[in-house]
């Protein structure tokens, strides 16, 4: 007997734990039995009448690993409870929008985190492992460029450029979400866990692999796909002539989105994929914050009447620690819950209470129906 939290839940993910039943399968399973609990009670003789549904197919739903399936679901929705993991299966409210547009998009993803997938903007930085001081100066410059409209900061938590944009982002208060290659369990590279610990709180981490998943050479191109697909466009800062980076670029343009590329020195190893990509017209050229705010139309959000509308800087000396911890909280995201802004700061709801009403009368913050916070 499954779990009782959720059946429709433990159905949906225990359809995406057979073997060799990929998303568009999936879908097309779906479309016929109309919920995963349908598919899964559908005999033989029906299974057969749909599209693209061979015996192999049939075998695996109503043979050995129907059990096995099951297992893994009970066992799946037990550690994720107990984790905090969402479970989002592509017909949910809470999968990310931007990936229900692409053909390939996961059919179930685990995600464990505090940002919105669907976030009004976001934007991914990927490049290669072997970052030079080079590459991590200008990621770091790119993120202090942007960081006015607040975006969604995506990447792969790999060595290199993408630990240098989560980390950017980080430090100037932005949401990043890594998309791993593993299970959310497995965190890969080993040496990147207290970093991928901070976006817990200040973004999150998100696979389409089961829990207990190994960073298999395979998972990385699969990876890639989410990356680009949850970007509205992506920046590839430095990228060897052959690489992960040029892959989720590649990817990225057939999705429709858009790319641009921080052009290097010609000659230099780490930057021949960049430039290359400039060359052959599949990026814009990234040199200035408005190359990406035009192309991306963030631009037009951030100017009224001509001119530009920074976000609110605050001087920590003007305020206690447990006063700017919860600015820090509200300069990452539109607006917190009161219940939010205590689980975030670690701080008891009856303290955040008493420190927002006195930022309130400062006229730092403003108070919104349902307990809920903005910056003034």
């Amino acid at each position: 007997m499954p779990i009782s939290t959720n059946e429709l839940l433990f159905h949906e993910v225990a359809l995406t734990l057979f073997p060799g039943i990929g998303p568009q399968l999936t879908r097309q399973l779906m479309s016929y039995g109309g919920s995963a609990k349908n598919v899964l009670m559908l005999p033989p003789g029906k299974l057969r009448k749909i599209p693209g549904v061979g015996p192999t197919t049939i075998a695996t739903l109503t043979g050995g690993d129907r059990s096995t399936a099951l297992k893994k679901a009970e066992d799946t929705l037990r550690t994720a409870e107990k984790d905090g993991v969402q479970l989002l299966f592509y017909t949910s409210r809470q999968y990310p929008k931007r990936l229900k547009t692409i053909p390939d998009a996961p059919t179930l993803l685990y995600y464990q985190g505090t940002a919105d997938l669907n976030q009004e903007k976001t934007v991914a930085i990927v490049g290669t492992r072997q970052a030079t001081d080079y590459g991590r100066d200008q990621t770091e410059r790119l993120v202090q460029g942007f960081a006015a409209h607040r975006p969604l900061v995506i990447s792969g938590l790999a060595y290199g450029i993408d630990i240098t944009a989560h980390r950017a982002a980080l430090h100037a208060g932005l949401e990043t979400v890594g998309v791993m290659a593993t299970g959310l369990d497995v965190i890969y590279p080993h040496a990147h866990r207290k970093t991928a610990e901070k976006m817990l709180t200040q973004g999150g981490l998100l696979t389409e692999f089961a829990f207990g998943t190994q960073p298999d050479r395979y998972n990385f191109p699969a990876r890639n796909r989410i990356i680009a697909g949850l970007s509205d466009g992506t920046v590839v800062v430095e990228a060897a002539k052959k690489g992960g980076a040029l892959i989720t670029a590649e990817i990225a343009l057939s999705y429709n989105k858009d790319v641009l590329a921080v052009p290097g020195n010609l000659g230099s190893l780490a930057s021949e994929g960049c430039n290359n990509l400039i060359k052959a017209n599949k990026a814009a050229l990234y040199a200035e914050p408005a190359d990406l705010e035009q192309l991306l139309n963030w631009d037009a959000a951030l100017h009224q009447n001509g001119k530009f509308k920074p976000a609110p800087v605050y001087d920590p000396a003007d305020f206690t620690p447990e006063e700017f911890q919860l600015l820090e909280v509200l300069m990452a995201s539109k607006e917190e819950q009161m219940d939010n802004l205590s689980w975030k700061t670690q701080l008891p709801v009856n303290k955040v209470a008493a420190l927002l009403l006195g930022l309130e009368f400062r006229g730092v913050v403003k108070a919104l129906p349902g307990k809920k916070f903005v910056l003034n």
